[in-house]
């Protein structure tokens, strides 16, 4: 959970590096959200107000960690917008995103506790 929340406190950091174990437990936890608040709203009787209020809120923090979890494989945050193609640009992503961290430095020092086994 630690992980879901030291996201949203970086909600808006775009430099830097997120490690990938940040990276999915903050996609684990916000799908889990997500899908309670589809399904939990309209059983409420609130309709799809509250998945979409939470969707908007959390577009930024999405953002800026899938940023951060690119520059930690090596690549460029720019890449993001390969997500503009339809379908296979989120699967081309998501397959971007499952990548090793790279031990290149030049987004900065890697924000593990230590490198990766295939640095060593």
């Amino acid at each position: 959970m630690h992980y879901y929340i030291d996201v949203l406190k970086k909600y808006a950091t775009f430099r830097g590096r997120a490690t990938r174990a940040e990276f999915w437990m903050f996609v684990l936890i916000d799908s889990i959200i997500s899908v309670a608040l589809y399904f939990g709203g309209p059983e409420l009787g609130l309709g799809m107000a509250p998945v979409v209020i939470y969707t908007v809120a959390t577009i930024l923090p999405n953002l800026a960690v899938t940023v951060r979890r690119l520059h930690d494989t090596g690549r460029s945050g720019w890449v993001v917008l390969v997500n503009l193609i339809p379908f296979f640009g989120m699967v081309i992503l998501l397959l971007m995103c499952a990548n090793e961290s790279s031990t290149d430095e030049s987004y900065g020092p890697y924000p593990g506790t230590a490198l990766p086994l295939s640095a060593v």
